[in-house]
């Protein structure tokens, strides 16, 4: 395999609703103890699965259901998606201090991230 699916992330107009919804039908503990009350979902040891993120967008934002890549670059990755026929949507932007995400639609308008971490 090449480079791993790292996170999930649903965002939509009401991220406290959506936290509930899914922490409600997964059993999923959602922390949203940090700056943006983004819900962080923590992969369970011994699990599977990946950990995520359930939050709210920008005011007027319909919302996105999306994954995230791990990568070494973020900004050769939106590069190289472009250059196969995708479109940047975002970044690279740092998020945290140790965390530097893009976003690019493939060639058929499909939301996809890519993230880097220090």
């Amino acid at each position: 395999m090449g480079q791993p699916v790292v996170h999930f992330e649903v965002i939509g107009q009401d991220g406290a609703a959506l936290q509930s919804f899914y922490s409600d039908l997964f059993g999923w503990k959602i922390d949203t103890d940090n700056p943006m009350n983004y819900g962080i979902v923590q992969r369970e040891e011994g699990a599977g699965g990946i950990g995520g993120g359930i939050g709210a967008g920008p005011e007027g934002y319909p919302g996105h259901v999306t994954f995230y890549i791990g990568v070494p670059d973020v900004e050769a990755a939106l590069a190289k998606a472009e250059g196969l026929g995708g479109s940047r949507v975002m970044g690279p932007e740092k998020v945290m201090e140790e965390i530097e995400i893009g976003l690019f639609n493939d060639p058929e308008g499909h939301l996809i991230g890519v993230v880097k971490t220090s």
